[in-house]
């Protein structure tokens, strides 16, 4: 009996070692999370990543190409089948908690010549069937089993990070493609009134009102703009290649819209509070489980270091010819302990070396934490910037057609030389330019705010439509 006892107190106290020691090795992450997400800004439970992107985004052609992205893009299809095959692995490491069972039928075939050319043979049918079982005494089943999960949800946390990227992808190469459109127009319709300018100058150079330069310089500012459609149709045909390789097709045109609109975008200084970004954003959740799953792997190092103990049944029937068969049963149970005992600190060396593991994993969170900050904080100040620089761009455009105007009237009635109306209609060409490149860095900086907050398209509700 006091044998008994000691054995049943050495096996608890190792079963508490096995229990405990991977929680106090792995430290948990320091993050120390801000009070806001921006320095001086409001914690507010809104957040602009609560829309869904039918909200935020309104163009029809747009979220067509979004769908078909997300159907055909080889790089989601790959997320997809990482995420069935974590998964099937996933189940794997579930069914070691399970006895397995095997089965297995043979026959035996005997023949004997003895020397007096007398012949026998012999047939002997068996059916053998083995019941294993390891019993989880130090956890490493149940490590196995969290290291298995732990990795599966991060294929999930991956695979929407990728969506996401991919939905912001698209989009920012559709609006960078419309704003190409957009330039080519002010291009062309430039152009148009280049050429016009030539025919006039021409006409007051050859009826002797002015000297030859102003017609020289009309046509040196014709062949100028003439020069930039080339390569914008490059521009637009690259760009064109690019959001079809993102939709997973062969090089096509892409239907869109013809005409930026600007519009006024949600409330923006609504970015919701430190803890919801983290667990919002799919790229932390999915290093997250990534950190929970080195320290499962900690746990199963640590397990290895302790006996496995295995119940092993067989039994089955065997008999000589088929009408002995089954008047031949057998049977035997095996209990199986295997124990290192001595391996020159190989078992500790795996051990310390999976809580390194763990540490460079848990660091790396941190800092994928820092830098969600960071590229919030970027997006809100581009965001701001861009909004500010529409309303700037949109106020020059105006004064620059004011400034046409103005000189087109002058030069008619002779206060002025062609050479001031040449300079008014470049500031205004140059304006039309920055005003559409700034609608469209407004309508990126939206999009990059919107991923960096975490913000993404629900594929499960996509399904239901």
């Amino acid at each position: 009996m006091k044998c008994r006892s000691i054995f049943l107190a050495g096996l608890t106290v190792l079963l508490l070692a096995g229990s405990c020691s991977t929680p106090r090795r792995c430290a948990a992450p320091e993050l120390d999370l801000p009070q806001t997400i921006v320095p001086g800004g409001e914690a507010d439970s809104l957040c602009l990543a609560d829309l869904k992107w039918s909200e935020l985004i309104t163009d029809s052609l747009l979220t067509d190409l979004i769908h078909k992205s997300l159907e055909r893009n080889k790089n989601m299809l790959v997320a997809a089948d990482r995420v069935m095959e974590l998964g099937q692995l996933h189940r794997l490491a579930r069914a070691g908690w399970y006895p397995g069972l095997d089965a297995r039928g043979y026959t035996t075939y005997e023949f004997n010549q003895s020397p007096d050319g007398s012949q026998k043979t012999r047939v002997e049918p068996g059916l053998k069937a083995s019941l294993s079982w390891e019993i989880d005494f130090f956890g490493k089943i149940r490590w196995t089993d969290r290291q298995a999960k732990a990795e599966y949800l991060s294929s999930l946390e991956a695979q929407r990070a990728t969506q996401m990227s991919l939905i912001a992808e698209v989009a920012t190469a559709y609006y960078e493609l419309v704003a190409l459109d957009n330039e080519l127009a002010i291009v062309r319709n430039t152009l148009t009134t280049r050429e016009e300018n030539v025919h006039h100058a021409r006409l007051r150079f050859d009826g002797g009102l002015t000297t030859e330069i102003p017609y020289q310089q009309s046509q040196v500012e014709y062949a100028k703009t003439a020069a930039m459609i080339p390569e914008l149709e490059k521009k637009i045909r690259i760009k064109e290649n690019e959001i079809s390789l993102l939709c997973g097709s062969y090089p096509s045109s892409v239907e869109r819209s013809r005409i930026i609109d600007q519009h006024r975008v949600p409330q923006l200084n609504l970015v919701g509070i430190p803890s919801e970004l983290v667990s919002r954003r799919p790229d932390l959740r999915a290093a997250e489980q990534g950190l929970q799953a080195a320290a499962a792997k900690v746990g199963i190092t640590w397990a290895e270091r302790f006996p496995s103990f295995r119940i092993n049944l067989q039994g089955g029937l065997e008999g000589s010819g088929i009408e002995g068969f089954f008047s031949s049963p057998w049977a035997y149970a095996l209990g199986e302990v295997a124990a290192p005992l001595f391996h020159f600190g190989a078992r500790k060396a795996k051990y310390e070396a999976a809580i390194k593991a763990y540490d460079q994993k848990r660091h790396g969170y941190e800092q994928k934490v820092l830098e969600a900050f960071k590229e919030v904080n970027d997006a809100v100040v581009t965001f701001n910037s861009t909004r500010e620089q529409v309303v700037l761009m949109g106020n020059l455009k105006d004064a620059a057609a004011k400034y046409v105007d103005l000189t087109r009237y002058q030069l008619q009635t002779g206060y002025i030389q062609y050479i001031d109306i040449l300079d008014a209609q470049r500031s205004y060409f140059k304006a039309e330019i920055d005003y559409s490149n700034a609608l469209r860095d407004e309508y990126l900086a939206i999009i990059r705010l919107y991923k960096a907050l975490g913000g993404g398209w629900d594929l499960e509700e996509e399904e239901k439509k």
